[in-house]
């Protein structure tokens, strides 16, 4: 289904990537504390030229196809620049953005910003062209009882107000937003525990209501431990599934499916530890729905990504959407949701050796893995022998300049199966070559 089309080799292992939502950029936070920012190339030139003899215009990124977005590029020419050998992946700029590891990454509404949390205790928010450190803050508590850092988990912006921060404590912050869009308030506005003492290990926003006059999600399902929960902006924590009795990894929102019964056409994916994904129907808190087992010998599903309208190869069927799982393995597994099932002859390969720690796609439709010291892209198949059609990108990527910013030139099927023993998940397993220490500053 997809074709590697570049391999960006890194100085340490990738902790974090966020993908733009509305240009072909994405960031990488390491291991090592630096930030990369990347741009693919685009065919938004070719549309501009052909745009005149074609009256015609693409549909722009958002269009909504049963609730999918449409890559808005992906199909515009016959030959992309991508695919051609025409076009380039530059590295916009590349940073030493924390003095411990840069564990998440987070872009805000608009894209004009890009947030970081690192080891060191401190989040930063950056614009994305320049890599310029606008506003920061301390995470809260950041050195816990006995010294331990408590490092950041999760970073999501759920609106242009609220960014909501998770840490090793089991804490999740709301931080306000509300000063221009670029200024951080340094005290939480509200906290929970939604998983008592476990980390957050992913989360993902329910879709705002019809009835909402914000358009922005107000609550969200986190995974912990071996809970899921529900929490609302206003509310706090409103649900809790049963205990699992297993690991709950990562987490992503479906909808557009097939409405029905009790059934309103929108699921949660909750990937887990033992190669499970589970199913949950919105609204339908307290246990799972559906099963996928996505790897039979237990490996970890440790992302998911629903990927964009338009793929599948014709084994899609109306009301049914392709979600791409990363594996413990280095594999990328696709699961059909609908007629639920994996697309067992569709496997990409990230790494041999290294888990894939994200899965993503921009706007022209392209895969962009990462895991172990390793950003793959990939764009859709063409069968053509041997995979991919371009070489590696070569990166100057030995800037260590703290917060300075250089620029560089250039099937499977469900099933029931007994519930294993919990497995304890070793988060971030690359070494954090800084030690990690927190910074001490006012705000």
């Amino acid at each position: 289904m997809f074709d590697t089309i570049c391999t960006l080799p890194l100085q340490s292992d990738v902790f974090a990537q966020v993908v733009h939502p509305s240009q072909p950029l994405f960031a990488v936070g390491l291991s090592s504390g630096h930030v990369h920012a990347y741009k693919l190339p685009s065919d938004a030139d070719l549309i501009d030229d052909e745009s005149a003899s074609d009256s015609a215009s693409p549909p722009k990124y958002g269009s909504l196809v049963n609730g999918s977005i449409i890559p808005s590029l992906r199909r515009a020419s016959s030959t992309s620049l991508s695919e051609s050998g025409l076009g380039s992946i530059d590295t916009i700029w590349s940073t030493r953005r924390h003095k411990g590891s840069c564990r998440c990454l987070a872009f805000s509404h608009d894209g004009e910003l890009c947030y970081s949390a690192g080891t060191d205790g401190v989040v930063k928010a950056f614009t994305i062209e320049t890599g310029k450190v606008v506003s920061k803050i301390a995470i809260p508590e950041v050195v816990r009882a006995g010294g331990e850092i408590n490092g950041p988990t999760v970073l999501h912006v759920l609106s242009p107000q609220a960014l909501l921060l998770g840490t090793d404590s089991g804490r999740l912050y709301l931080q306000d937003l509300r000063v221009d869009g670029k200024e951080i308030c340094g005290t939480a506005s509200q906290t929970w525990t939604p998983h008592g003492d476990e980390h957050i290990n992913s989360l993902v926003p329910l879709p705002a209501s019809e009835s909402s006059t914000s358009g922005f999600p107000k609550q969200w399902a986190s995974v912990g431990g071996t809970t899921l929960a529900i929490t609302d902006l206003r509310k706090g924590t409103i649900a809790t599934s049963e205990d699992q009795e297993i690991e709950l990894t990562s987490v992503a929102m479906v909808q557009g499916l097939k409405k029905g019964g009790t059934s309103v056409g929108e699921k949660v994916l909750v990937g887990q530890s033992d190669g499970v994904v589970s199913l949950w129907e919105r609204g339908v808190w307290g246990d799972l729905d559906e099963r996928i087992v996505v790897d039979r010998s237990g490996l970890s599903v440790d992302c998911l990504a629903e990927v964009p309208f338009g793929f599948g190869g014709g084994k899609l069927k109306t009301n049914e959407k392709l979600v791409a799982a990363g594996l413990e393995d280095g594999r990328v597994r696709f699961m059909r949701i609908g007629r639920n099932g994996v697309l067992s002859d569709t496997d990409a390969k990230h790494d041999e050796l290294d888990g894939v720690a994200a899965v993503g796609f921009d706007i022209e439709g392209r895969m962009i893995t990462s895991g172990g010291q390793t950003v793959k892209v990939w764009t859709e198949a063409k069968g053509l022998p041997g995979g991919g059609r371009g070489g590696p990108v070569k990166h100057d990527l030995s800037s260590d300049e703290d917060d300075e910013p250089s620029e560089v030139e250039e099937s499977s099927e469900d099933e029931d199966r007994p519930k294993q023993r919990r497995k304890k998940r070793k988060r971030n397993k690359g070494k954090d070559k800084s030690g990690g220490k927190a910074l001490n500053f006012s705000l």
